[in-house]
């Protein structure tokens, strides 16, 4: 069911929104009766803690609700989704306290709240629902919502329901609500259209590998999306152990981000030309796997050696940007859960992104900061190019040493685009439940792309 706001109606319960710098003047305005009561209860505006206002008939008059210190906020994100978890059913409107990018964060969290996996188990019970708040733009915020909850969708579902074929039949659903083209090469046509890497690194599987290639809009300068969308990785013959197996489902992370915001690019009816290039395969196991040592030539001629057959996610890549190049994007972005290495340098929290465009990053990073969407600029470091270069090919898919393992990565990835390129090396899932945040599959950047599309194609 799509995340939306409930109707407008009279009966919404307010909710009171304090910090706790502004307790003092928010009790100030409450009747007697009602000051007393949130005395009673010990409300200090504590981040996150509620406190319902009865009527005489002891029906719910509004709701406080506490927004801690600045400090205290500063430590997470999304409070208003805690809070959505909280309270017991009903309609609410945020009636105070809160304006600007902070009452937007609110309502998405609220909005986000909602999302829960529920494919195998059942419902889960609603949230409180949530009536737009005056002062956001409703219908983005909602669209940004379900952009979102599609991304979670295609991760949190097990590898058994989401191999290529499915991850295809989930862009024609999204292709159709947009009236967007979209045309798929697979199984041995890709060798015929010249994408030898994405065959060879699915071509073990019992699911065919393809190219899927979809495009909208007819005006604009044109942004290429491009998402791994490996849809489970077992390492191939460089097989992974146990522990490290066991979220491979979510290998996928950077094609379902990547059809998440082209949904929010489509829904808000942006003016450009989109493209989302997904290269979906499923690296296994079988007499025909692709071997270490073994040299690999690509679409664009560039030759690859294999030292780790658990390195496919650059290999698929490489195809799908060389061929994103050939038509002149003002823009080409990758995203993909790319490289542990990215893990160890910033946690599960941040997206790492690459961009030799100084403009481009810093229009990232003011984005991120205004949707609370966080990302970090990870360096383009030339001097590292020797490290992918092993002397008998022209590219090392996964060098010797363990150092500067994301970066290396990005470095391969740069060879194979000449157009204006972002890459953002993700992690795609919520280890732990945090507000709006349940643990599973998750966008990382996402929104920060959008906010900062504008600024980055000149909109």
């Amino acid at each position: 069911m799509p995340l939306a706001f409930a109707d407008r109606t009279d009966a919404a319960i307010p909710i009171n929104v304090v910090v706790s710098e502004g307790l003092e003047s928010a009790l100030s305005n409450l009747t007697p009766a009602h000051q007393a009561w949130a005395a009673a209860q010990g409300f200090q505006a504590g981040l996150g803690q509620t406190l319902s206002l009865p009527n005489a008939d002891g029906t719910v008059s509004a709701v406080l609700v506490g927004y801690g210190t600045a400090d205290k906020r500063a430590r997470g994100r999304f409070h208003m989704g805690a809070v959505a978890a909280k309270l017991p059913q009903g309609d609410y409107i945020i009636a105070s306290g809160l304006d600007g990018a902070d009452l937007e964060e609110a309502a998405l969290a609220w909005l986000l709240a909602g999302y829960s996996f529920d494919r195998y188990s059942g419902p889960s019970a609603a949230t409180a629902a949530l009536v737009a708040p005056d002062g956001i733009d409703a219908d983005r915020v909602a669209i940004i919502a379900n952009g979102e909850a599609l991304t979670r969708e295609l991760i949190d579902t097990p590898a058994s329901d989401m191999g290529p074929d499915e991850l295809e039949e989930a862009m024609r659903a999204l292709a159709s609500e947009h009236d967007a083209s979209i045309n798929v090469i697979s199984g041995d046509d890709l060798v015929m259209a010249n994408f030898p890497m994405i065959h060879t690194v699915g071509r073990a599987s019992t699911r065919a590998p393809r190219l899927i290639d979809m495009r909208w809009g007819d005006a604009g300068p044109q942004l290429t999306l491009v998402g791994k969308g490996v849809c489970f990785d077992t390492g191939g013959l460089n097989i992974k152990p146990g522990s490290s197996m066991g979220l491979m489902k979510k290998d996928m992370g950077g094609a379902a981000t990547v059809m998440g915001l082209a949904h929010m690019i489509m829904a808000l009816g942006l003016k450009l030309r989109l493209r989302v290039l997904i290269p979906a395969v499923e690296n296994s196991i079988n007499g025909n796997a692709f071997r270490p040592q073994d040299i690999l030539t690509s679409r664009k001629g560039l030759t690859v050696e294999i030292n780790n057959t658990d390195a496919e996610g650059r290999l698929v890549l490489a195809d799908a940007l060389t061929l994103s190049d050939e038509d002149d994007p003002a823009l080409v972005i990758s995203m993909a859960t790319l490289t542990g290495a990215a893990r160890v340098a910033v946690g599960p929290d941040i997206a790492p992104f690459y961009t030799d465009d100084n403009g481009h990053a810093a229009a990232i990073a003011s984005a991120a900061e205004r949707v609370a969407d966080p990302v970090w600029r990870m360096p383009f470091h030339t001097p590292y190019e020797a490290m992918i270069e092993p002397g008998i090919a022209d590219l090392d898919n996964a060098p010797k040493g363990g150092f500067a393992g994301s970066i290396t990565a990005a470095l391969f990835l740069r060879r194979f685009v000449e157009s204006p390129y972002m890459h953002f090396d993700i992690y795609g899932w919520q280890p732990t439940a945090s507000p709006s945040r349940p643990k599973g599959g998750v966008g990382m950047g996402a929104r920060a792309i959008l906010e900062a599309l504008p600024t980055l194609l000149k909109l």
